[in-house]
C-alpha cells in the first residue's frame, strides 16, 4: 500500500486544496471515521460496508419509501460541486466593522453557505428562513454551476450586456428566474432549489441547534417531506401555524387561507425548547426555614380499578381526621409509600396552615428540588406551536418598515415578533442566529430588539441576493435598487433606533460587517481541456495570487478556509495581518505583503500556532524557504504556502 511521502516542505496545491469548503469530502471523511474498515486506497467498500451494516438494515431498490423529483440527482450534484468564489469585506457599507460581531452577507445564498462551511460548521444555534413560497409568480431558481467563477457564468448564460454589466433580470444581480405553475417542472425546480440550501444549513446548525422555514400551502407538503429527508423525521419538532391576516372575502371556495405555517427541525435530539412560564408560588414557613415549598394535587386521574393500592383512606396523623379516596380519581401515592412521603415533608393537610384554606391533603414541592430537577430550564415551559396573541400578522411587519422609512419599501415583510419568539424558545442569550433568506431584514432587527430587552449577547447573520427592485417600486423611487440596500439600510435604522432606547450603562451591539460575494484571491486549478489549457494553468501555477487581489481581501478568505470565523479580531502590524480566532483563542500570522529573515523571525518570536505565506515573496529563494520550514518545526508553528 502506498504511504505518504515524508516531506518537510509543504505543498502549495495540496494546502489549496486542503482550505477549500468541500461538502461531499467533509462527508466522506465523517463516513471514514466510524467505518475505516470500508475504506480500500481512500475508495469506499460498498461491498463491505453493507457486510458491516448487515442486509436488514439496507433498502430495496424497489420497496424504499421516499421523496423522488425529476431533477433530484441534479441537486445533488449542486450541492456537492464546490465554489472558487469567496466573501470580501465591504467597510464602507459597515457599521462598527472592527467591533461588531455581526454578518450581513451580500451574496448567492447556496455560494455563501458553501463558503462559510469549514468557519461555521456546528456553529448556528437558530436558523430562520422565509424563502419563496413558489407561488407561481415569484423567481427563484438559481445557476446550478457554481465550480464557475462568477463572470464565468455571467459569460455562459449571457446575463451581461453589451457594455459588460450584469442585466436586470441576471442571476446574480437582478431578479431571479420566473417559476410559472405551468411549467412541467414546476414544484420539482422549487425542491431541486431547496435541496442543497438545506442540507448546507444541517451543516451549520450545531448539535442542540434548530431551524424555523415559513411556508404557505403552495409547498408545505413537499417542504415537510424534503425536510424529513434532510434532517430526519425524527428530528421534526412542530408546525406552527402563523396568522398572516384577517379574512378576505373574495376568495376561491369561499375559504379565506389567512394562515401560513413555520416548520421546525432540530439538528438532533439534543434540542429542547422552552419559554418562561407563569411564576410559581412558593410559601415560606418556619417549620421549613430557607426552603421555599409549593402545593400541588395529589390525586391522579385513574380509577380506582386501575390503581387499587392508591385507592384507600388517607389519615392526618396529627388530628386523626379521615380523607376517602374519590374512587374516579385515586391518591398519587400508595398506602406503601404514604408514610415516607409524609415523612419527608411532601403531604400537607389541611389542619397544618391556616393560610392554605384546603379542603383535602396535597402534595408539596420544594424550591431547591425543582431547581435541581429543572436545571436551566428551570421556571420554563413547553413551546405551544400556538402562537401567542402577541405575535403580529403581516401589517404589523409592514408597519415596522414603514416607520423606519416612511413609506411601505418591502411587500409582506414578517413581523419581528415573529422572529423573536422563536429566538425567545432556545433560552439562550448568546446563540448565533442565521437567515440566509434575509430579505428587509427582519431577523437582524428582532435579535437587536430582544438584546436591548433582555441584555443578551446574541448575534446574527444575514444572506440576501441583491435581487433589483422594480422599477416603479416605492423603494426604486427612495433610491434602493436592490432588495440587499433596503436591508442594509433597515438594520442602519432599526439599531439607531435600538440605541436610542437603552438605559444608561446599557450596551447592545447593534453594528454589522458587510461582506459581498467575489472571485478567489487565489488562482484555481481547473481540469484542461487540452494542450493549451494545460500550459495556461502551468504558467498561473507560478504565482498562485490572482491579479485583482489584495490583501485586506485575502485575510478574509484565507481565514475562512483556515476554519477562522469572520468576526474573529484581526490586526494589521509590521506588514504581518494579525488573525485571533475567536473560537479557541490561538493567532495566526498571515505574511501576505512580503517574507524575509527579519519578517520572519519577528514572527517566530511572537510564537504564532499557525504561519501562513505567500509562495511568491520568496521568491525562488529555496535557501530562506527551507530554512523558514525548519525553523517554524523547530519552533512548533504550523507553516503553511499558498
Amino acid at each position: 500500500m502506498a504511504t505518504e511521502p515524508n516531506r518537510t516542505e509543504p505543498n502549495r496545491t495540496e494546502i489549496i486544496h486542503d482550505l477549500e469548503n468541500n461538502f461531499t469530502q467533509n462527508k466522506i471523511l465523517q463516513l471514514k471515521s466510524l467505518f475505516p474498515e470500508a475504506f480500500c486506497e481512500e475508495q469506499i467498500d460498498w461491498e463491505k460496508l453493507k457486510l458491516i451494516l448487515g442486509a436488514d438494515n439496507l433498502a430495496h431498490q424497489n420497496e424504499r419509501y421516499q421523496l423522488n423529483w425529476a431533477g433530484k440527482t441534479d441537486a445533488y450534484r449542486t450541492l456537492q460541486a464546490p465554489t472558487f468564489n469567496t466573501l470580501s469585506p465591504c467597510r464602507a457599507e459597515s457599521v462598527d466593522f472592527d467591533g461588531t460581531r455581526n454578518l450581513f452577507i451580500e451574496a448567492e445564498n447556496l455560494e455563501a453557505l458553501k463558503i462559510l462551511q469549514k468557519a461555521y460548521a456546528g456553529s448556528v444555534k437558530m436558523i430562520y428562513i422565509d424563502p419563496p413560497y413558489n407561488t407561481g409568480s415569484d423567481s427563484f431558481i438559481y445557476p446550478d454551476k457554481f465550480s464557475e467563477t462568477r463572470e464565468e457564468y455571467a459569460r455562459r448564460v449571457g446575463d451581461k450586456d453589451a457594455d459588460g454589466y450584469l442585466k436586470r433580470d441576471g442571476v446574480f444581480q437582478g431578479a431571479w428566474r420566473k417559476n410559472p405553475r405551468e411549467n412541467g417542472h414546476y414544484h420539482s425546480n422549487w425542491l431541486s432549489m431547496m435541496l442543497p440550501r438545506l442540507h448546507l444549513a444541517r451543516t451549520l446548525l450545531r448539535d442542540d441547534g434548530v431551524i424555523f422555514i415559513s411556508i404557505d400551502d403552495n409547498e408545505q407538503a413537499q417542504l415537510k417531506l424534503l425536510c424529513d429527508e434532510v434532517f430526519g423525521a425524527e428530528n421534526f419538532v412542530g408546525q406552527f401555524p402563523w396568522r398572516k391576516r384577517t379574512a378576505k372575502s373574495d376568495v376561491p371556495f369561499g375559504v379565506s387561507a389567512d394562515y401560513e405555517f413555520i416548520l421546525a427541525y432540530a439538528k438532533s435530539t439534543e434540542f429542547v425548547a422552552s419559554v418562561e412560564g407563569k411564576e410559581r408560588r412558593y410559601f415560606e414557613t418556619d417549620d421549613f426555614p430557607n426552603r421555599p415549598w409549593r402545593i400541588h394535587d395529589l390525586t391522579k386521574q385513574t380509577k380506582a380499578s386501575e390503581r387499587p393500592n392508591s385507592f384507600f383512606t388517607l389519615k392526618d396523623p396529627k388530628t386523626g381526621k379521615e380523607y376517602p379516596a374519590n374512587p374516579l380519581r385515586t391518591w398519587a401515592v400508595t398506602q406503601d409509600t404514604f408514610q415516607e412521603y409524609y415523612d419527608a415533608g411532601k403531604i400537607v393537610f389541611p389542619d397544618d396552615y391556616d393560610f392554605l384554606n384546603i379542603s383535602n391533603p396535597v402534595m408539596r414541592y420544594f424550591k431547591d428540588d425543582d431547581m435541581a430537577k429543572a436545571g436551566e430550564k428551570f421556571g420554563r415551559i413547553a413551546v405551544s406551536t400556538k402562537l401567542p396573541e402577541n405575535v403580529g400578522m403581516s401589517l404589523n411587519g409592514t408597519k415596522e418598515i414603514t416607520d423606519l422609512f416612511d413609506g411601505k419599501l418591502f411587500d409582506f415583510p414578517k413581523p419581528s415578533s415573529l422572529i423573536s419568539f422563536f429566538l425567545n424558545t432556545l433560552h439562550d442569550d448568546q446563540a448565533l442566529i442565521l437567515d440566509f433568506f434575509s430579505g428587509s431584514g427582519t431577523t437582524a432587527h428582532a435579535v437587536m430588539q430582544l438584546n436591548a430587552k433582555d441584555g443578551g449577547n446574541r448575534r446574527y447573520i444575514c444572506v440576501q441576493l441583491p435581487e433589483e427592485t422594480d422599477e416603479k417600486s416605492e423603494a426604486r423611487k427612495a433610491g434602493f435598487d436592490t432588495i440587499a440596500e433596503i436591508a442594509k439600510e433597515r438594520i442602519r435604522r432599526a439599531g439607531a433606533a435600538v440605541s436610542g432606547s437603552l438605559k444608561d450603562g446599557q450596551r447592545v451591539d447593534t453594528g454589522f460587517k458587510v461582506f459581498k460575494l467575489s472571485e478567489s484571491s487565489f488562482k484555481q486549478w481547473r481540469q484542461p481541456e487540452n494542450g493549451a489549457d494545460l500550459e495556461q494553468q502551468l504558467r498561473l501555477a507560478i504565482d498562485s495570487v490572482a491579479e485583482h487581489a489584495a490583501p485586506k481581501n485575502m485575510v478574509y478568505e484565507l481565514m475562512l478556509r483556515l476554519g477562522c470565523k469572520l468576526t474573529s479580531p484581526v490586526e494589521h502590524k509590521n506588514g504581518v495581518y494579525w488573525v485571533t480566532d475567536e473560537d479557541t483563542g490561538k493567532r495566526i500570522a498571515l505574511l501576505l505583503e512580503a517574507a524575509d529573515q527579519t519578517l520572519i523571525d519577528d514572527v517566530i518570536a511572537a510564537a504564532p500556532a499557525k504561519v501562513v505565506a505567500l509562495d511568491k515573496w520568496f521568491d525562488g529563494n529555496d535557501a530562506l524557504k527551507s530554512n523558514t520550514v525548519l525553523q517554524m518545526k523547530d519552533a512548533g508553528i504550523v507553516f503553511e504556502c499558498v
